[in-house]
């Protein structure tokens, strides 16, 4: 199959789009904008899969915990070293259920049926993410577990060194779909050198990527450092995604764009 332009792929996701910012190259694209407003103007059926890593509104169980930066929550860097914080963290688990609930059907009906969700959550938010998914018309499947290997210790109690990935289809998920076994936990450790306060690694996502049909489009709704707009191509499929935050926008594009112009720039050398 021939690679799109970035016109190419956003003209055949468009139902009725607004003017947006956005950044891309050849079978990818990000769209700077807010989630909610922007994925109901997709054509219904533009993808084969959801993968993303949503902001988790977790981190305490008080308002107080709540409300605090997700540096505060996710990161032990030092104030002169934190990265940029990201928007849309700071909600109870009644408010954030509703609205992932509203992008997940939104995320449906931009969907083939038979597409595949692959949503990350840690263990507060897991019970509030199922009820989402399935207000949302996804049916779940299972989990997956992320082992980060390494994690801080706490004296007399376990590591938290767990995250976890619920993942669900549209409708039937027919077993003859051309894709291979996948396994259920993945070990890797966090960057090194993130980008985003939460990213995960490359080669997990490249990894998670591999549920979707071969050649087929993969929309994220929170890009972040676009990890998995880079994972996605990097393994052969297209790729779509929002982020909100400015800063993330500029940077996750600016990081897509450097590593697959170095990788062409590499290989006709």
């Amino acid at each position: 199959m021939m690679p799109l332009t970035e016109h190419e792929l956003l003209y055949e996701i468009n139902k009725d789009l607004p003017d947006v910012e956005h950044t891309g190259g050849e079978n990818w694209t990000i769209l700077h904008g807010d989630t909610l407003q922007l994925t109901p103007h997709f054509r219904p059926g533009s993808f084969d899969a959801v993968i993303t890593d949503p902001p988790y509104s977790s981190g305490g169980w008080k308002a107080s915990e709540k409300g605090r930066t997700t540096n505060q929550k996710y990161s032990s860097m030092s104030p002169e070293k934190a990265l940029p914080d990201f928007a849309g963290d700071q909600k109870d688990q009644r408010s954030w259920t509703h609205w992932c609930a509203d992008w997940l059907r939104a995320a449906n009906d931009a969907c083939k049926e038979g597409a595949v969700l692959v949503a990350f959550i840690d263990w507060r938010m897991r019970d509030c993410l199922y009820d989402a998914i399935q207000y949302g018309n996804w049916m779940p499947r299972g989990e997956i577990v992320w082992d980060k290997i390494t994690s801080r210790p706490q004296r007399g109690r376990y590591r938290q060194q767990a995250e976890f990935a619920i993942w669900a289809s549209k409708g039937a998920l027919p077993m003859d779909r051309p894709v291979g076994c996948l396994p259920g936990v993945f070990r890797y450790a966090n960057p090194q050198r993130r980008t985003h306060v939460t990213e995960k690694p490359l080669q997990l996502m490249k990894d998670i990527v591999q549920i979707t049909v071969p050649g087929g489009r993969i929309l994220d709704p929170f890009a972040g450092a676009g990890t998995t707009v880079l994972a996605a191509v990097q393994q052969g499929y297209e790729a779509v995604g929002i982020e909100v935050t400015d800063a993330y926008y500029k940077l996750g594009t600016d990081r897509v764009k450097f590593a697959l112009d170095a990788a062409k720039t590499a290989g006709g050398s």
